[in-house]
C-alpha cells in the first residue's frame, strides 16, 4: 500500500507544472492569493506563482508571454488586450468597490458631498491628492472618474502627485503626505487591519455607481505565445469559479469585512 501511495505521489510531482500569472496589487496586498495558493496547489498539484503589479503591467506581461494567466481588474482595458488576440476564456470572479479615504482632518470637508462634488472640492482648494500613475486598474479608474468629474486629469497642478507605486504603499504614502487617494476597499481593510482598526485615513466617499470594481481572470492565448501553459491555465480559470473556490473567496474576511463580492455566475458584459 505505501509503494502504491510512493508511486501515486512520484506520478503528481512528475506531472506537476509551475503556473505564471500576472495580478494586480490589490488581489496581493489583501491577502487572498496568499490564501488561495496553498488550496490551488493541494488540489491541482501544480504550484502557483504569480508576480503583483498594476493591471497595465499586468497585461503586458501577458502580451509578451510572460505568464500564462493574468487576474485583473481594468475591464476596458482587458476588452481591449482579448480584441488585440493576446487572451482568451476571459472569465468574470468578483467585485468590490473603489472608495476616497481623506485624513481625519479633512473628512469634515467632504461631508455630504458626492464624488463629483469631492473632486471638484480637491481641484478648489488644492488639497494633496495622490495617484497611482501606474496604469493600473486603480489608477484607470481614478482618471475616468477625474474627466467625467471636471473634464480633465489634473496632471500638472502641483497638488496631483503620482506615486508610481502598488496600492498598500500609496495608501501610506497619501497618509504622509495628508493627502487624498482612492483606494480598492479590499486593500483599505487589509490598511486597516494594519494598523490595528486605528487608521489615519478614513473613508469619504462611498457607493456611487462609478466606483464599481470588477475582477476577472484571462488565460494567455496559446496562439499568440506557443510556449504558454494553456491547459493549466484553463484548468486554473475552471477551479477560480468553481463553486468551492468562489465560496472561499466570498467568506474570505478582515476585520470581519468581506473583501470581495463573487459574481462569477451572474455578471453579463
Amino acid at each position: 500500500m505505501k509503494k502504491i501511495f510512493s508511486l501515486a505521489l512520484l506520478a503528481l510531482s512528475l506531472n506537476a507544472a509551475e503556473l505564471k500569472m500576472a495580478t494586480t496589487t490589490s488581489t496581493d496586498n489583501t491577502g487572498l492569493l496568499d490564501a488561495l495558493k496553498p488550496l490551488y496547489e493541494k488540489q491541482s498539484g501544480n504550484t502557483l506563482k504569480w508576480v503583483a503589479v498594476g493591471t497595465g503591467a499586468a497585461l503586458k506581461l501577458g502580451e509578451d508571454c510572460n505568464a500564462d494567466v493574468l487576474f485583473v481588474h481594468s475591464p476596458k482595458a482587458e476588452k481591449e488586450f482579448m480584441q488585440k488576440g493576446f487572451g482568451v476564456e476571459r472569465t468574470a470572479v468578483m467585485y468590490n468597490d473603489f472608495i476616497v479615504i481623506a485624513p481625519k482632518d479633512l473628512a469634515s470637508k467632504f461631508k455630504g458631498k458626492n464624488l463629483k462634488e469631492s473632486l471638484e472640492l480637491i481641484k478648489a482648494e488644492k488639497i494633496t491628492f495622490i495617484s497611482r500613475g501606474d496604469k493600473s486598474g486603480t489608477d484607470n479608474k481614478e482618471k475616468t472618474l477625474w474627466k467625467k468629474s471636471i473634464g480633465e486629469v489634473p496632471e500638472k497642478e502641483s497638488w496631483y502627485q503620482q506615486s508610481g507605486q502598488g496600492m498598500l504603499a500609496s495608501i501610506k504614502i497619501a497618509e504622509e503626505k495628508n493627502g487624498v487617494i482612492l483606494t480598492d476597499r479590499g486593500t483599505y481593510i487589509k490598511y486597516k487591519d494594519n494598523e490595528k482598526n486605528n487608521p489615519k485615513l478614513v473613508i469619504v466617499n462611498e457607493g456611487d455607481d462609478d466606483l464599481k470594481n470588477f475582477y476577472s481572470v484571462i488565460a494567455v492565448n496559446p496562439k499568440h505565445c506557443p510556449q504558454v501553459d494553456y491547459k493549466n491555465a484553463s484548468e486554473f480559470i475552471q477551479w477560480l469559479v468553481s463553486d468551492e473556490t468562489l465560496k472561499f473567496i466570498a467568506d474570505f474576511k478582515l476585520l470581519n469585512q468581506a473583501l470581495f463580492i463573487v459574481d462569477a455566475k451572474t455578471r453579463k458584459e
